[in-house]
C-alpha cells in the first residue's frame, strides 16, 4: 500500500485531526494545481488530502475504513475526549488488540490499532 486519499470541504480541520490527534506530519507536497496537503508518517506520504472537490453523498463510499498502528491508548482516548471526538473501542477476542474507531472531520472511519499489552485505564 502507498497511500489513502480523503476528501475534504475543510482543510484546515482535516489537518488539525491527523496532525493534532494522530500526530501524523505535513511534509511535501507537489503542486497539483489544487488545494491540499500530504501527512507523513516518517518518511513516507501516507495520506493525501484534498479540499475543492464535491464529497460524495456517503463520505465513507467504497472505502470502509482506513486504519493506523498506535500507541499511548489512555493517551489517544483522553485527547479525543477533550476535542469532543466520539469514539468506539473493541478489543479483539484472540489477539487482544484493541481497536478504536472514530470518524475525520470529512466522515472518513479511521481505526487505530494499539497492542494487547496497552492499558485501558484512561479509555
Amino acid at each position: 500500500m502507498n497511500h489513502f486519499t480523503v476528501l475534504t470541504a475543510d482543510l484546515a480541520a482535516t489537518r488539525d485531526f491527523y496532525i493534532g490527534v494522530l500526530g501524523l506530519k505535513e511534509g511535501p507536497r507537489p503542486d497539483l494545481g489544487f488545494p491540499g496537503t500530504w501527512l507523513y508518517v516518517g518518511n513516507e506520504a501516507v495520506l493525501h488530502v484534498i479540499a475543492g472537490r464535491a464529497l460524495p453523498p456517503d463520505p465513507r463510499g467504497v472505502l470502509d475504513h482506513m486504519a493506523f498502528t498506535a500507541a499511548d491508548l489512555p493517551g489517544m482516548t483522553a485527547k479525543l475526549q477533550a476535542r469532543g471526538i466520539k469514539y468506539d473501542l473493541r478489543r479483539q477476542n484472540e489477539s487482544g488488540t484493541w481497536q478504536l474507531f472514530c470518524f475525520d472531520p470529512s466522515g472518513a472511519r479511521v481505526e487505530l490499532d494499539f497492542p494487547a499489552s496497552e492499558n485501558q485505564a484512561a479509555a
